[in-house]
This record gives C-alpha cells, structure tokens and sequence, in this order.
C-alpha cells in the first residue's frame, strides 16, 4: 500500500513543491519510493500551472535535487485521497482543517522538525538566505517524516 502525502503552502511554488520534491529524493535514496504516492498543493490558487519559484529551483538544484514543477491549487477532494497532509503554516492549517471534515490526517509540518516547530518561513519576498533557511528546514523535517516512516514499518503514526 502506497502512503499518500499532500504538502501544502500558499501558492504551491516555493515551500511545499519543495517539500514534495525533498521527500522524494529521500525516499528514493532509501530505495522506498514504491511506499510513496507525494504531491503538493497551494492554499490559494493565484499562480495555478505556474511553474515553482526559480529561486527556490535553483537552491534545491545546488543541494543536488533538481526539480520541475507546476503549481495547482488544492481541491477538497485531495482529503478523500490524500491520507496525510502537511501545511507549512498555522494559515494553511486552518484552511485546511476546515475542509478535512475528518477524513485525512492534517499536520502541521514543522511538528516533525527536529529543531524546532511552528511556520515555515515563506521566502517570496527575501533573499537568497530565505531559500536557503526554508531549504534546511524543509530537508531536515522531510527526513524526520520520512525516518518516523521507517522506523515504524513504514506505517506512520
């Protein structure tokens, strides 16, 4: 049985297509990914079939994981076939909370960091430091996502 993991930000083309790609890549390193179904999703639908944040593009590619990605805006029906759902801010899990209804498992993502929880920071309006800081964030958090996994069987909680 594939685990289906929606990762959901704003607009779906800095921190959750991050996310998306990072768990990915780390499941694929740990010859997992056949446990995975991963996508992402944006509270909002402002740059739907946009592709993500060059930026953003450009600090996972120098971390060596280059993606590509088109932003879509999340849909109700994603609680119905997404069984856990990570919002990368207190925003999002609210609006995502209203339109669960109780069907999915919604989390807020930074609970699982390692270092510290709360919002991930949105690195839209900053520097090249801002991508970098959500880079480190989101790595370390999908990595202790991706080991609660493992350690357990690959069942979550």
């Amino acid at each position: 049985m594939k685990h289906r993991l929606l990762f959901v930000c704003t607009g779906n083309i800095c921190r959750s297509p991050l996310a998306h790609r990072v768990f990915e890549h780390i499941a694929k390193e740990h010859k997992a990914e056949e446990h995975f179904s991963v996508a992402s999703a944006g509270t909002h639908s402002w740059h739907q079939g946009e592709e993500a944040d060059p930026r953003m593009r450009k600090t996972s590619t120098d971390h060596g994981i280059p993606f590509s990605h088109l932003s879509r805006a999340l849909k109700e029906s994603d609680f119905d076939f997404y069984s856990y759902l990570f919002a990368m801010d207190h925003g999002h899990l609210a609006i995502m909370k209203s339109l669960n209804k109780e069907r999915a498992q919604v989390y807020l993502f930074r609970n699982f960091d390692p270092e510290g929880n709360g919002n991930v920071p949105d690195p839209y309006y900053g520097g090249a430091e801002g991508f970098e800081e959500v880079y480190d964030i989101v790595y370390r958090t999908c990595k202790n996502i991706f080991d609660t996994f493992e350690k357990n069987n690959f069942e979550f909680l």
